[in-house]
Order: structure tokens, then C-alpha cells, then sequence
């Protein structure tokens, strides 16, 4: 089970690292928002999402991973959980798939419950 939740919490951390430095870092992100038939957000909006995914990432990651603080991890699923399930309701709401959410959310899911019952 250690070696799933490992997996996951590494998926988890290279899908929100991806997401949030495109939102952050991307100069034209509403175009290719646009271009992928989905609805943009504002810029500042889009910047403060980014950086809470990239926060997240780290956080689902490394408090574990250097043995510092480690009940952070599943503190940093939950928190990627409650973005995801945010992301949900917007996709849906724009007529959108949230396919990708559901994804992320189910992954985050798994890792908070996996991390929260195995800290000891």
C-alpha cells in the first residue's frame, strides 16, 4: 500500500505542478483555454489557482518525502481535493467535461484517506 500511495502522491504532484505552472507562467493561458473549447478564468484568479496547485503539489510531496512535518501530506491532498471538487462545479456549470477533475479528485481522495489511516 506504501508504494501506491508513493505513486499517487507523485501523479498527484506532476498533474497540480503542470496545471499550476501552465495557469501561472503560461503568457497566452486563456487562449489555449479557449482553443481547448473551455472558458477562461481572469488573470489574477487564474495566477492565485496556479499558485495554490503548485503549493499543493510540494506540499503533497515533500513534508513525507524529507521526513519533516509529515502529516502535512494529507493535510495538502485534502486541500487539492477541495480545488478539484471547485474545478468540478465550474466545468460542469460551463457545460464542460470534468473528466480531469474527477481524475485528480479521486487521486487526492485516495491519498488523504491512504496518508491519514497510515500516520503513525
Amino acid at each position: 500500500m506504501t508504494y501506491a500511495l508513493w505513486a499517487a502522491q507523485i501523479l498527484l504532484a506532476a498533474g497540480f505542478l503542470f496545471a499550476g505552472a501552465l495557469k501561472l507562467f503560461y503568457d497566452k493561458y486563456s487562449d489555449f483555454v479557449i482553443k481547448a473549447g473551455s472558458t477562461p478564468v481572469g488573470g489574477g484568479l487564474a495566477a492565485f489557482i496556479g499558485i495554490a496547485e503548485i503549493a499543493g503539489a510540494v506540499g503533497v510531496v515533500l513534508p513525507m518525502a524529507l521526513r519533516v512535518a509529515p502529516s502535512l501530506t494529507p493535510w495538502a491532498a485534502v486541500g487539492l481535493a477541495a480545488i478539484t471538487l471547485l474545478a468540478m462545479g465550474y466545468h460542469l456549470r460551463s457545460h464542460e467535461s470534468a473528466t480531469g477533475p474527477i481524475t485528480l479528485f479521486l487521486l487526492a481522495g485516495f491519498v488523504a484517506v491512504g496518508r491519514f489511516l497510515n500516520l503513525t
